[in-house]
């Protein structure tokens, strides 16, 4: 897929996860949203960009050991070494909470090589710290225990589940303060443009809302709200 449009990834910055739940929802699309993943880095930008994926399976004694790590094709190492600059690093580890999906070092060289952020359905180590990174590290909160306790990781760029949902190379991936929505990368720009639209209407509508008007004719807007919607799109230019 070609890199997103400037407009597409300032749109995407700046929309919830839930407005690009209720587009994708629309396209009939309603497992995009990562369950039990949440951002553990500090700061309030969206996190944006195209997924690079990395899978993991159950580890196994006679495999996982610390030696592995002496290979520079360990695939979780890899993996931090090819994520182009401006791709989050979606880690599958189903779900598994009993151990970690990376610490302060791997985070950080992956901040230096300018991913956009990493999403793990596992926890990470050195939590404490990694909060405190620039770069949006989005994760199912902290363990201690490294990850070849419970993690053998054996692929890059193939298509997994995080979060209990499909993430395919390249699938867009924004995060805020709620959580984590994959979007197939053929819909991102229709549906932040969409979501951008849909954004500037509930503004309008809440204001109602708050002014005391009632739910019903206001939300979901009619004829006559859309009308007024209009009408105060044009004031504002």
């Amino acid at each position: 897929m070609p890199p997103l449009s400037p407009q597409t990834l300032e749109r995407l910055r700046h929309v919830s996860t839930a407005t690009l739940c209720t587009q994708l929802f629309k396209r009939g699309l309603r497992n995009v949203f990562l369950e039990g993943v949440g951002r553990l880095s500090s700061g309030t930008a969206n996190l944006v960009g195209p997924a690079t994926t990395m899978r993991n399976i159950p580890a196994r004694e006679d495999l996982d050991h610390l030696g592995v790590f002496e290979n520079p094709e360990h695939p979780q190492r890899k993996a931090v070494e090819v994520t182009p600059p401006g791709h989050v690093l979606v880690i599958d580890c189903r779900g598994e909470k009993r151990a970690a999906s990376g610490g302060m070092i791997l985070m950080t060289r992956l901040m230096v090589r300018g991913a956009a952020g990493v999403v793990s359905d596992g926890p990470v180590r050195d939590s404490h710290e990694i909060a405190t990174l620039a770069m949006p590290v989005y994760c199912a909160g902290a363990s201690a225990p490294l990850n070849l306790i419970r993690h053998h990781a054996v692929d890059i760029d193939v298509p997994i589940g995080c979060g209990g949902v499909p993430v395919y190379p390249g699938d867009i991936m924004v995060g805020d303060a709620e959580g984590v929505v994959a979007i197939p990368a053929h819909l991102a720009d229709e549906v932040a443009a969409d979501a951008a639209g849909q954004e500037r209407l509930e503004e309008y509508v809440l204001e109602r809302i708050a002014a005391g008007a009632p739910l019903r004719g206001t939300y979901p807007p009619n004829e006559q709200t859309r009308a007024d919607y209009q009408a105060w799109l044009k004031e504002r230019g």
